[in-house]
């Protein structure tokens, strides 16, 4: 299987069950909240993501290599474990680099909203999931 098709099936049960057999154990993340590098540390993250997000849905819009880099488009929305259970939603897009090897070195998220956006939304949100 390719990492198109690897990533393809991740985004599909994301965040259960990742293959973290892609990534380069230096890998280094960032999106508006997270910037750390190694494996490790991204395995955590995913970690804190299925543990803490409720209802969590992860739409992949488009996702397209060319060369040694990967894009995709995407939509994340979860229910906050605030009392109210606000909606979120983000979309955005990740672009991740490949090394020599073939592993994922480099994984950035950008965001289409701000940070501020996302705050609003666990603030003024009367969405129920």
């Amino acid at each position: 299987m390719d990492i198109i098709e690897i990533l393809k099936a991740d985004y599909q049960r994301f965040p259960m069950h990742q293959t973290y057999s892609i990534y380069a154990p230096d890998v280094c993340f960032q999106d508006a909240v997270f910037k750390f590098c190694g494996l490790e540390l991204y395995k955590w993250m995913i970690k804190f993501i299925q543990t803490f997000f409720l209802n969590l849905n992860m739409d992949l819009h488009n996702i397209q290599q060319q060369e040694d880099t990967i894009k995709s488009d995407w939509t994340l929305s979860w229910n906050s474990p605030l009392p109210w259970k606000p909606r979120i939603s983000i979309s955005g897009w990740s672009e991740l680099s490949l090394n020599s090897e073939g592993l994922i070195i480099s994984h950035i998220d950008y965001w289409h909203c701000s940070r501020l956006d996302v705050l609003k939304q666990h603030l003024f949100s009367a969405n129920k999931g």
